[in-house]
């Protein structure tokens, strides 16, 4: 099992700065891909961004991409989602998720999910 908490969520301006975190226990982190995912109501799930388990790999969705970027320290089993230039449509429920094998831009393909947190971006 793994045991996944957001934080640093918030209200921000539109222009503004966000960093996410999310902290892994359980099972040993670097052996995780972890990616970042968003749902806005009324929508579906989004991939927002996903860092391999080596970290040497780093993938975005193309509305993120030059915004927002992930990283991850497995020292601290710690993944990082850093949002700059923040837009309006940036608001949504933020979701780290975890899996085993490579990245996948696929919600259902994740086992282990955090509980959320809001990012609510003014305009």
């Amino acid at each position: 099992q793994v045991q996944l908490v957001e934080s640093g969520g918030g209200l921000v301006q539109a222009g503004g700065s966000l960093r996410l975190s999310c902290a892994a226990s359980g099972r040993t982190f670097s052996s995780l891909s972890m990616g970042w995912f968003r749902q806005a109501p009324g929508q579906a799930r989004e991939f927002v961004a996903g860092i391999h388990r080596s970290g040497d790999n780093t993938y975005y969705a193309d509305n993120v991409k030059g915004r927002f970027t992930i990283s991850r320290d497995n020292a601290k089993n710690t993944v990082l989602l850093q949002m700059n230039s923040l837009k309006p449509e940036d608001t949504a429920a933020y979701y780290c998720a975890a899996r085993a094998w490579s990245i996948t831009t696929t919600p259902g393909a994740y086992d282990y999910w955090g509980q959320g947190t809001q990012v609510t971006v003014s305009s």
